[in-house]
C-alpha cells in the first residue's frame, strides 16, 4: 500500500518557502472555504492533522483554540485539516468544546477544520508521507504572509504534539523580519534584540544609527 501510493504520488510536488500556497476550494465545520483568497490580507497557518478523536490531535486543537485572540491579535487566521469527513469533524468539535483541559476553561472553536477525505489538499501541500502512514496526514504546518507567499514549513511525526507557542512566536518572528531590515537571532523571543543583516558600515556608524557589533559579521539593533 505505502510503496503504491508513493508511486501514485510522484509528481506531487510539496510547495516551498517562498512560493506562493496552492489554492483550494472545500467543506468546513464553517462553511464552505476558498482558501487562502477568503482570508485576503491576513497570515494564516494551515495545520494538519492525522485524525479526529485521537489524543495528541485533540490536545493541540483544544490549544489553538485556548490562542485563537491570540493569532486574532496578529492578524493571523488558522485553519485545521485532515482527511476525516466533515460528519466527524462536527461532532469531534462539539466534544473538544465540552472538554476541561488541564483547568482551563472550555473555548468555542472558531476555526475551520477542513473536510479533505479525497487528499485534495493533502496532495497539493505534501502532507501525506507514505513512509509513516500512506492514508493520514504527518502534523504540518504552513504559515503563510498576507500575500499569501509560504513564509514556514514545518513536520512533525504522528506520536509528537506540536509547541502552540512556539508556533505563535513564529509568526511573530516571520511578522517581524519579513521587510529584510532585520533578522531574528537563535532563541529569539518577542521584544528581544534583533540582528542586522550583512550590516556594512563602521562601528561609529552603527552606533549612531542604534546599532552594536559583537564581531565584524554579527551586529544587533539596541532596543
Amino acid at each position: 500500500m505505502t510503496q503504491l501510493y508513493a508511486q501514485e504520488n510522484r509528481n506531487f510536488k510539496l510547495p516551498l518557502i517562498g512560493e506562493e500556497a496552492p489554492s483550494f476550494t472545500a467543506q468546513t465545520t464553517t462553511g464552505t472555504l476558498n482558501f487562502p483568497s477568503a482570508y485576503g490580507k491576513k497570515w494564516k497557518i494551515l495545520f494538519s492533522h492525522p485524525a479526529d478523536y485521537t489524543p495528541v490531535c485533540s490536545s493541540e486543537v483544544i490549544e489553538l483554540a485556548n490562542m485563537q485572540k491570540d493569532f486574532d491579535a496578529l492578524n493571523t487566521k488558522i485553519v485545521v485539516v485532515s482527511t476525516d469527513k466533515l460528519d466527524t469533524h462536527v461532532q469531534w468539535v462539539k466534544a473538544l468544546e465540552d472538554l476541561k483541559y488541564k483547568g482551563k476553561p472550555t473555548q468555542k472553536i472558531m476555526f475551520p477544520i477542513v473536510d479533505d477525505e479525497s487528499k485534495n489538499v493533502a496532495k497539493l501541500y505534501g502532507m501525506l508521507h507514505p513512509a509513516s502512514n500512506s492514508t493520514k496526514y504527518v502534523r504540518g504546518v504552513f504559515i503563510l504572509d498576507e500575500n499569501n507567499i509560504i513564509q514556514s514549513i514545518s513536520f512533525y511525526p504522528m506520536n509528537v504534539g506540536r509547541n502552540i507557542e512556539e508556533i505563535k512566536r513564529s509568526v511573530i518572528a516571520l511578522q517581524t523580519a519579513t521587510n529584510g531590515l532585520y533578522s531574528t537571532p537563535a532563541n529569539w523571543k518577542p521584544g528581544e534584540e534583533l540582528l542586522v543583516p550583512f550590516k556594512k558600515a563602521t562601528a561609529q556608524e552603527n552606533e549612531a544609527a542604534g546599532y552594536y557589533d559583537i564581531a565584524w559579521f554579527m551586529t544587533f539593533k539596541k532596543n
